[in-house]
């Protein structure tokens, strides 16, 4: 195995491990979910379906008890910047 190829695995593990910091790291800042919901005017049940979560999920995150992550965190970003365009896609 090359020298460059096994340093690379090495790093790997040890990002997988937590003993490094991940080369990349992609943060979706989504911090009021009710605003961005508030913004389209949907119900919770609709906003809901419409991203593709339970209600009870949308609730935690607009009460801060979770927060929205990996491809929902991005939808609501999405949906927070271009809310006739998100709905335009979403609803086809």
């Amino acid at each position: 195995m090359e020298k460059k190829l096994f340093n690379e695995l090495v790093q790997s593990l040890k990002e997988a491990k937590g003993e490094a910091n991940a080369s990349r790291r992609f943060v979706a800042d989504v911090s009021d979910v009710k605003a961005i919901r508030d913004n389209i005017g949907l119900s919770q049940s609709d906003f809901a379906k419409l991203v593709g979560v339970s209600v009870r999920t949308l609730q935690n995150w607009e009460q801060h008890r979770r927060s929205p992550s990996g491809p929902a965190a991005a939808l609501l970003k999405i949906v927070s910047a271009s809310p006739e365009a998100a709905l335009k896609s979403l609803h086809s």
